[in-house]
Protein backbone atom coordinates (compact mmCIF):
# COMPACT_ATOMS: atom_id res chain seq x y z
CA UNK A 1 0.00 0.00 0.00
CA UNK A 2 1.76 3.52 -0.86
CA UNK A 3 2.00 5.88 1.72
CA UNK A 4 0.91 9.91 1.24
CA UNK A 5 1.89 12.50 3.31
CA UNK A 6 -0.41 16.26 2.67
CA UNK A 7 -0.15 18.60 4.93
CA UNK A 8 -3.08 21.18 5.14
CA UNK A 9 -6.37 20.24 5.56
CA UNK A 10 -8.49 23.07 3.17
CA UNK A 11 -10.50 22.27 0.44
CA UNK A 12 -7.50 20.60 -1.72
CA UNK A 13 -5.52 18.90 1.19
CA UNK A 14 -8.99 16.88 2.44
CA UNK A 15 -10.38 16.30 -1.33
CA UNK A 16 -7.18 14.78 -2.17
CA UNK A 17 -6.47 12.62 1.13
CA UNK A 18 -10.18 11.44 0.88
CA UNK A 19 -10.19 10.31 -2.69
CA UNK A 20 -7.03 8.87 -2.19
CA UNK A 21 -8.17 7.04 0.94
CA UNK A 22 -11.36 5.52 -1.55
CA UNK A 23 -9.12 3.97 -3.43
CA UNK A 24 -7.06 2.39 -0.64
CA UNK A 25 -3.94 4.71 0.17
CA UNK A 26 -2.84 4.96 3.33
CA UNK A 27 -2.92 8.49 3.54
CA UNK A 28 -1.71 11.07 6.55
CA UNK A 29 -2.80 14.84 6.79
CA UNK A 30 -0.76 17.25 9.22
CA UNK A 31 -2.88 20.40 10.45
CA UNK A 32 -2.76 22.28 13.09
CA UNK A 33 -6.20 22.43 13.99
CA UNK A 34 -8.88 19.85 14.73
CA UNK A 35 -12.31 19.63 13.33
CA UNK A 36 -13.72 21.38 16.51
CA UNK A 37 -11.45 23.95 16.75
CA UNK A 38 -12.15 24.74 12.86
CA UNK A 39 -15.80 24.89 13.59
CA UNK A 40 -15.70 26.82 16.68
CA UNK A 41 -13.04 29.60 14.92
CA UNK A 42 -13.27 32.27 12.60
CA UNK A 43 -14.86 32.21 8.74
CA UNK A 44 -11.72 31.00 6.80
CA UNK A 45 -12.86 32.57 3.46
CA UNK A 46 -15.19 33.73 1.08
CA UNK A 47 -16.12 30.87 -1.48
CA UNK A 48 -18.60 29.99 -4.44
CA UNK A 49 -18.33 27.05 -5.99
CA UNK A 50 -19.54 26.72 -9.96
CA UNK A 51 -20.35 23.22 -11.27
CA UNK A 52 -17.11 21.73 -13.01
CA UNK A 53 -15.84 22.22 -9.12
CA UNK A 54 -19.00 20.72 -7.63
CA UNK A 55 -18.74 17.63 -10.11
CA UNK A 56 -15.06 16.49 -8.58
CA UNK A 57 -16.46 16.93 -5.18
CA UNK A 58 -19.75 14.48 -6.11
CA UNK A 59 -17.38 12.39 -7.80
CA UNK A 60 -16.04 11.46 -4.12
CA UNK A 61 -19.65 11.42 -2.53
CA UNK A 62 -18.18 14.64 -0.56
CA UNK A 63 -21.06 17.04 -2.09
CA UNK A 64 -23.00 16.84 1.30
CA UNK A 65 -24.82 19.93 1.50
CA UNK A 66 -26.59 20.25 -1.38
CA UNK A 67 -29.92 20.40 -0.25
CA UNK A 68 -29.24 22.80 2.15
CA UNK A 69 -26.52 25.49 0.74
CA UNK A 70 -29.29 28.63 -1.54
CA UNK A 71 -28.58 26.98 -5.31
CA UNK A 72 -27.14 29.74 -7.29
CA UNK A 73 -28.31 30.51 -10.43
CA UNK A 74 -26.99 33.22 -11.88
CA UNK A 75 -23.40 35.96 -11.49
CA UNK A 76 -25.26 39.64 -11.01
CA UNK A 77 -23.03 43.07 -12.40
CA UNK A 78 -23.99 46.67 -11.05
CA UNK A 79 -21.61 49.75 -11.88
CA UNK A 80 -21.69 52.61 -9.80
CA UNK A 81 -21.76 55.95 -11.60
CA UNK A 82 -21.64 59.81 -10.03
CA UNK A 83 -24.27 60.12 -6.85
CA UNK A 84 -23.69 55.89 -6.30
CA UNK A 85 -26.05 55.75 -9.09
CA UNK A 86 -25.96 52.05 -11.05
CA UNK A 87 -25.38 52.80 -14.44
CA UNK A 88 -25.30 48.99 -15.52
CA UNK A 89 -27.33 46.15 -13.71
CA UNK A 90 -27.89 43.01 -14.98
CA UNK A 91 -28.06 39.31 -14.13
CA UNK A 92 -26.46 36.13 -16.30
CA UNK A 93 -27.92 32.88 -15.92
CA UNK A 94 -25.42 29.88 -15.17
CA UNK A 95 -26.15 26.68 -16.95
CA UNK A 96 -25.86 24.66 -13.75
CA UNK A 97 -26.36 25.97 -9.87
CA UNK A 98 -23.76 26.48 -7.60
CA UNK A 99 -23.25 26.85 -3.84
CA UNK A 100 -21.61 28.08 -1.23
CA UNK A 101 -20.81 26.43 1.99
CA UNK A 102 -18.93 28.38 5.24
CA UNK A 103 -15.51 26.36 4.80
CA UNK A 104 -15.86 25.90 8.88
CA UNK A 105 -18.96 23.59 8.18
CA UNK A 106 -17.14 21.81 5.43
CA UNK A 107 -13.97 21.42 6.75
CA UNK A 108 -14.50 20.34 10.28
CA UNK A 109 -17.30 17.81 8.36
CA UNK A 110 -14.85 16.28 5.73
CA UNK A 111 -12.03 15.97 8.69
CA UNK A 112 -14.20 14.00 10.61
CA UNK A 113 -15.18 11.84 7.69
CA UNK A 114 -11.51 10.87 6.79
CA UNK A 115 -10.45 10.05 10.65
CA UNK A 116 -13.63 8.14 10.55
CA UNK A 117 -12.73 6.03 7.43
CA UNK A 118 -9.35 5.00 9.40
CA UNK A 119 -7.40 8.49 7.84
CA UNK A 120 -5.01 9.57 10.23
CA UNK A 121 -5.24 13.27 11.46
CA UNK A 122 -1.93 14.55 13.04
CA UNK A 123 -2.29 17.70 14.58
CA UNK A 124 0.54 19.84 14.61
CA UNK A 125 2.79 22.46 12.97
CA UNK A 126 5.37 21.72 10.72
CA UNK A 127 8.69 23.18 9.64
CA UNK A 128 10.49 21.96 6.49
CA UNK A 129 13.18 20.01 8.91
CA UNK A 130 10.03 18.35 10.41
CA UNK A 131 9.25 17.40 6.90
CA UNK A 132 12.20 16.39 5.86
CA UNK A 133 12.36 13.82 8.51
CA UNK A 134 8.81 12.61 7.83
CA UNK A 135 9.23 12.49 4.16
CA UNK A 136 11.31 9.03 4.08
CA UNK A 137 8.52 6.94 5.32
CA UNK A 138 6.28 8.15 2.39
CA UNK A 139 5.89 7.31 -1.03
CA UNK A 140 5.05 11.17 -2.07
CA UNK A 141 4.87 14.42 0.38
CA UNK A 142 2.50 17.22 -0.84
CA UNK A 143 2.28 20.51 0.57
CA UNK A 144 -1.49 21.99 0.58
CA UNK A 145 -0.98 24.99 3.01
CA UNK A 146 1.92 27.44 2.23
CA UNK A 147 1.42 29.44 5.90
CA UNK A 148 4.58 29.69 7.72
CA UNK A 149 7.83 28.69 6.91
CA UNK A 150 6.62 26.25 4.47
CA UNK A 151 6.40 28.89 1.71
CA UNK A 152 9.65 29.34 1.25
CA UNK A 153 9.89 25.96 -0.11
CA UNK A 154 8.43 27.16 -3.36
CA UNK A 155 10.42 30.00 -5.45
CA UNK A 156 8.49 32.33 -7.03
CA UNK A 157 7.88 32.18 -10.79
CA UNK A 158 8.75 35.44 -11.97
CA UNK A 159 7.47 35.08 -15.49
CA UNK A 160 3.83 34.19 -14.38
CA UNK A 161 3.76 36.89 -11.16
CA UNK A 162 3.84 40.10 -12.66
CA UNK A 163 2.44 41.56 -9.24
CA UNK A 164 4.90 42.75 -6.40
CA UNK A 165 2.37 43.72 -3.68
CA UNK A 166 -1.57 43.27 -2.74
CA UNK A 167 -4.44 44.77 -5.60
CA UNK A 168 -7.16 45.04 -2.94
CA UNK A 169 -7.66 45.11 0.77
CA UNK A 170 -10.13 42.23 1.04
CA UNK A 171 -13.44 42.28 4.12
CA UNK A 172 -15.63 39.93 4.64
CA UNK A 173 -19.09 39.16 7.06
CA UNK A 174 -21.14 36.63 7.39
CA UNK A 175 -24.77 37.58 7.90
CA UNK A 176 -28.39 36.85 8.67
CA UNK A 177 -31.13 39.35 7.66
CA UNK A 178 -30.19 40.74 4.28
CA UNK A 179 -33.55 41.32 2.48
CA UNK A 180 -33.22 39.88 -1.31
CA UNK A 181 -32.76 42.43 -4.24
CA UNK A 182 -36.01 42.85 -5.81
CA UNK A 183 -35.21 43.91 -9.20
CA UNK A 184 -33.81 40.19 -10.46
CA UNK A 185 -35.80 37.20 -9.69
CA UNK A 186 -32.53 34.85 -9.83
CA UNK A 187 -30.64 34.24 -6.74
CA UNK A 188 -26.80 35.23 -7.61
CA UNK A 189 -23.89 36.05 -6.86
CA UNK A 190 -23.84 39.98 -6.89
CA UNK A 191 -20.52 41.84 -8.08
CA UNK A 192 -20.83 45.77 -7.52
CA UNK A 193 -18.46 47.71 -9.20
CA UNK A 194 -17.26 50.99 -7.47
CA UNK A 195 -14.79 52.65 -9.68
CA UNK A 196 -11.65 53.93 -8.14
CA UNK A 197 -12.79 52.45 -5.01
CA UNK A 198 -13.31 48.61 -5.51
CA UNK A 199 -15.91 45.81 -5.74
CA UNK A 200 -18.46 44.72 -3.08
CA UNK A 201 -19.23 41.14 -3.80
CA UNK A 202 -22.70 39.72 -2.16
CA UNK A 203 -23.31 36.06 -1.98
CA UNK A 204 -25.94 33.62 -0.50
CA UNK A 205 -24.24 30.62 1.43
CA UNK A 206 -24.63 27.85 4.00
CA UNK A 207 -23.50 28.74 7.55
CA UNK A 208 -23.37 26.27 10.79
CA UNK A 209 -26.79 28.62 11.62
CA UNK A 210 -28.40 28.09 8.32
CA UNK A 211 -28.62 30.11 5.19
CA UNK A 212 -27.00 33.29 5.30
CA UNK A 213 -25.27 36.35 2.83
CA UNK A 214 -21.69 36.59 2.76
CA UNK A 215 -20.84 40.69 1.76
CA UNK A 216 -17.23 40.79 0.39
CA UNK A 217 -15.30 43.90 -0.33
CA UNK A 218 -12.39 44.30 -2.75
CA UNK A 219 -10.52 47.33 -2.00
CA UNK A 220 -8.40 49.56 -3.90
CA UNK A 221 -5.74 49.91 -1.51
CA UNK A 222 -5.51 53.54 0.37
CA UNK A 223 -8.60 54.04 -1.26
CA UNK A 224 -12.12 55.18 1.15
CA UNK A 225 -12.88 51.09 1.19
CA UNK A 226 -9.47 50.03 2.63
CA UNK A 227 -10.89 50.95 5.92
CA UNK A 228 -10.68 47.50 8.03
CA UNK A 229 -6.74 47.55 9.36
CA UNK A 230 -7.00 47.20 12.86
CA UNK A 231 -10.18 46.44 13.55
CA UNK A 232 -10.95 43.64 16.43
CA UNK A 233 -14.38 43.83 17.37
CA UNK A 234 -16.74 42.08 14.84
CA UNK A 235 -19.42 44.22 15.48
CA UNK A 236 -17.21 47.46 14.67
CA UNK A 237 -16.25 45.82 11.81
CA UNK A 238 -19.67 45.26 10.07
CA UNK A 239 -20.31 48.56 11.06
CA UNK A 240 -17.32 49.87 8.78
CA UNK A 241 -19.12 47.49 6.06
CA UNK A 242 -22.42 48.80 5.81
CA UNK A 243 -21.19 52.25 6.46
CA UNK A 244 -19.19 51.77 3.00
CA UNK A 245 -21.76 50.21 1.51
CA UNK A 246 -24.51 53.01 2.35
CA UNK A 247 -22.05 55.39 0.66
CA UNK A 248 -20.71 53.65 -2.34
CA UNK A 249 -23.85 50.86 -3.00
CA UNK A 250 -27.03 51.78 -1.38
CA UNK A 251 -28.65 49.83 -3.81
CA UNK A 252 -27.33 47.02 -1.77
CA UNK A 253 -27.46 48.90 1.20
CA UNK A 254 -31.40 48.91 1.08
CA UNK A 255 -31.20 45.37 1.47
CA UNK A 256 -29.66 45.67 4.85
CA UNK A 257 -32.22 48.44 6.03
CA UNK A 258 -34.34 45.77 7.69
CA UNK A 259 -31.41 44.85 10.11
CA UNK A 260 -28.75 42.60 9.75
CA UNK A 261 -26.65 40.96 12.05
CA UNK A 262 -23.31 38.52 11.87
CA UNK A 263 -24.46 34.88 12.07
CA UNK A 264 -21.80 34.51 14.50
CA UNK A 265 -18.70 36.09 16.66
CA UNK A 266 -16.25 34.60 13.83
CA UNK A 267 -18.05 35.50 10.90
CA UNK A 268 -15.29 38.50 9.54
CA UNK A 269 -12.40 38.22 8.62
CA UNK A 270 -10.13 40.94 7.18
CA UNK A 271 -6.68 40.99 5.19
CA UNK A 272 -4.44 40.91 1.75
CA UNK A 273 -2.05 39.15 0.05
CA UNK A 274 0.11 39.36 -3.43
CA UNK A 275 -0.92 37.35 -6.03
CA UNK A 276 1.61 34.78 -6.69
CA UNK A 277 2.51 31.76 -9.17
CA UNK A 278 5.10 29.61 -7.53
CA UNK A 279 7.19 26.81 -9.06
CA UNK A 280 5.60 23.54 -7.72
CA UNK A 281 8.39 21.59 -6.64
CA UNK A 282 10.29 22.46 -3.28
CA UNK A 283 13.16 21.07 -2.11
CA UNK A 284 13.60 20.35 1.73
CA UNK A 285 16.60 20.57 3.67
CA UNK A 286 17.97 16.77 2.60
CA UNK A 287 16.83 17.57 -0.76
CA UNK A 288 13.78 15.49 -0.80
CA UNK A 289 11.33 17.26 -2.99
CA UNK A 290 7.93 18.22 -2.76
CA UNK A 291 4.93 18.56 -4.05
CA UNK A 292 2.60 22.01 -4.02
CA UNK A 293 -0.84 22.09 -4.14
CA UNK A 294 -3.41 24.29 -5.19
CA UNK A 295 -2.67 28.12 -3.75
CA UNK A 296 0.43 27.03 -2.52
CA UNK A 297 1.55 27.60 -6.00
CA UNK A 298 -1.23 29.18 -7.67
CA UNK A 299 -2.56 32.00 -5.40
CA UNK A 300 -4.50 34.34 -7.44
CA UNK A 301 -6.82 37.29 -5.89
CA UNK A 302 -10.65 36.38 -5.36
CA UNK A 303 -11.94 38.92 -7.64
CA UNK A 304 -12.91 35.85 -10.01
CA UNK A 305 -14.09 33.67 -6.94
CA UNK A 306 -11.87 31.03 -8.73
CA UNK A 307 -9.87 30.26 -5.01
CA UNK A 308 -12.03 27.04 -3.80
CA UNK A 309 -12.55 25.93 -8.04
CA UNK A 310 -9.10 25.82 -8.50
CA UNK A 311 -8.19 23.76 -5.72
CA UNK A 312 -11.51 21.23 -6.62
CA UNK A 313 -9.88 21.03 -9.62
CA UNK A 314 -6.22 20.63 -8.87
CA UNK A 315 -7.27 17.94 -6.18
CA UNK A 316 -9.05 16.27 -8.57
CA UNK A 317 -6.20 16.54 -11.13
CA UNK A 318 -3.06 15.26 -8.79
CA UNK A 319 -6.04 12.33 -7.95
CA UNK A 320 -5.92 11.54 -11.74
CA UNK A 321 -2.02 11.45 -11.70
CA UNK A 322 -1.31 9.47 -8.46
CA UNK A 323 -3.86 6.71 -9.40
CA UNK A 324 -2.64 6.75 -13.09
CA UNK A 325 1.14 6.69 -12.23
CA UNK A 326 0.36 3.13 -9.97
CA UNK A 327 3.85 1.97 -8.52
CA UNK A 328 6.24 4.10 -9.83
CA UNK A 329 8.48 6.37 -7.98
CA UNK A 330 7.11 9.88 -7.76
CA UNK A 331 9.46 11.76 -8.68
CA UNK A 332 10.31 15.64 -9.99
CA UNK A 333 9.26 14.43 -13.16
CA UNK A 334 5.67 13.16 -12.11
CA UNK A 335 5.61 15.90 -9.78
CA UNK A 336 6.19 18.40 -12.46
CA UNK A 337 3.47 16.57 -15.06
CA UNK A 338 0.81 16.66 -12.37
CA UNK A 339 1.57 20.31 -11.68
CA UNK A 340 1.70 21.09 -15.58
CA UNK A 341 -1.34 19.62 -16.17
CA UNK A 342 -3.25 21.69 -13.17
CA UNK A 343 -1.63 24.79 -14.34
CA UNK A 344 -4.00 24.21 -17.54
CA UNK A 345 -6.91 25.09 -15.42
CA UNK A 346 -5.20 27.49 -13.18
CA UNK A 347 -3.42 29.47 -16.41
CA UNK A 348 -6.59 31.05 -17.78
CA UNK A 349 -8.02 31.66 -14.23
CA UNK A 350 -4.94 33.42 -13.91
CA UNK A 351 -5.07 35.55 -16.74
CA UNK A 352 -8.44 36.26 -16.77
CA UNK A 353 -8.13 37.53 -12.51
CA UNK A 354 -5.50 39.69 -13.41
CA UNK A 355 -7.55 41.36 -16.34
CA UNK A 356 -10.06 41.71 -13.64
CA UNK A 357 -7.47 43.95 -11.32
CA UNK A 358 -6.51 46.23 -13.63
CA UNK A 359 -9.25 49.24 -15.07
CA UNK A 360 -11.25 48.20 -17.72
CA UNK A 361 -10.00 48.70 -21.25
CA UNK A 362 -12.89 49.71 -23.56
CA UNK A 363 -13.57 46.40 -24.70
CA UNK A 364 -14.66 45.11 -21.89
CA UNK A 365 -16.69 48.67 -20.88
CA UNK A 366 -18.65 47.37 -24.44
CA UNK A 367 -18.86 43.85 -23.33
CA UNK A 368 -21.07 45.17 -19.80
CA UNK A 369 -23.13 47.24 -21.46
CA UNK A 370 -23.79 45.27 -24.19
CA UNK A 371 -24.59 42.42 -21.40
CA UNK A 372 -27.75 44.75 -20.09
CA UNK A 373 -29.20 44.47 -22.86
CA UNK A 374 -28.13 40.96 -24.42
CA UNK A 375 -29.29 38.44 -22.64
CA UNK A 376 -26.79 35.72 -23.93
CA UNK A 377 -23.67 38.38 -23.21
CA UNK A 378 -24.66 38.41 -19.25
CA UNK A 379 -25.11 34.43 -19.53
CA UNK A 380 -21.59 34.41 -21.15
CA UNK A 381 -20.21 36.45 -18.76
CA UNK A 382 -21.76 34.45 -15.87
CA UNK A 383 -20.77 30.94 -17.02
CA UNK A 384 -16.92 32.08 -17.68
CA UNK A 385 -17.25 31.56 -13.49
CA UNK A 386 -17.65 27.90 -14.15
CA UNK A 387 -15.22 27.49 -17.46
CA UNK A 388 -12.46 30.37 -17.40
CA UNK A 389 -10.80 29.01 -19.68
CA UNK A 390 -13.82 30.37 -22.38
CA UNK A 391 -12.39 34.03 -21.30
CA UNK A 392 -9.61 33.76 -23.91
CA UNK A 393 -12.28 33.20 -26.82
CA UNK A 394 -14.59 36.36 -26.54
CA UNK A 395 -13.69 38.42 -23.40
CA UNK A 396 -9.53 39.12 -23.07
CA UNK A 397 -9.11 40.43 -26.66
CA UNK A 398 -10.55 43.29 -27.95
CA UNK A 399 -11.13 41.77 -31.70
CA UNK A 400 -12.23 38.45 -30.45
CA UNK A 401 -14.52 40.30 -28.21
CA UNK A 402 -15.48 43.23 -31.35
CA UNK A 403 -16.23 39.67 -33.45
CA UNK A 404 -18.40 38.35 -30.68
CA UNK A 405 -20.74 41.38 -30.15
CA UNK A 406 -21.23 41.39 -33.85
CA UNK A 407 -22.27 38.09 -33.77
CA UNK A 408 -24.74 38.32 -31.25
CA UNK A 409 -26.17 41.55 -32.61
CA UNK A 410 -26.13 39.69 -35.94
CA UNK A 411 -28.39 36.86 -34.02
CA UNK A 412 -30.79 39.65 -32.99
Amino acid sequence: MRRILIVGAGQAGLQLALGLQSHGYDVTVLTDRGAEEVRAGRVLSTQCMFDSALRTERALGLDLWADEAPRIEGVGVSVAGPDSARVIDWVGRLRAGAQSVDQRLKMSAWLELFAGRGGRVELRRVTAADLQHLAGSYDLVLVASGKGTLASLFEPDGERSPHTRPQRALAAAYVHGLAPRPEHDVQAVRCNVVPEVGELFVMPALTMSGPCDILFWEAMPGGPADAFDGIRDPAEHLRVMLELMRTFTPWEYDRARSGVELTDAGGTLAGRFTPAVRRPIGELPGGTPVLGVADVVVTNDPITGQGANNAAKCAAGYLAAILAHGGKPFDRDFQQAAFDAFWTVAGPVTAWTNAMLAPPPPHVLDLLVAAGGIQAVADRFANNFDDPADVERWFLDPAKAAAYLASVAADG
